[in-house]
């Protein structure tokens, strides 16, 4: 496909159009309702996130082997 910045404004309006065509298909929700179930799945999941409790040295695969001295 070519760069947008190639394309004519002709173009870039009908590849916005069928985009908002695909977009219009999509079931929509309260943020009210979807943010309270998103926290509720987040918080039932941070006990196994390793970004918030870590990885343990020995599952590690990618710890550091052994280190180097510079004399």
């Amino acid at each position: 496909g070519k760069m947008a910045q190639d394309m004519t404004e002709k173009e870039l309006l009908k590849m916005e159009l069928d985009q908002l065509k695909k977009e219009v298909k999509n079931e929509r929700q309260m943020v009210s309702k979807t943010g309270k179930e998103l926290k509720e799945y987040i918080e039932s999941m941070a006990g196994d996130d390793p970004l918030l409790k870590g990885i343990p040295e020995d599952k590690n695969p990618f710890k550091e082997k052994g280190g180097c001295t510079i004399s």
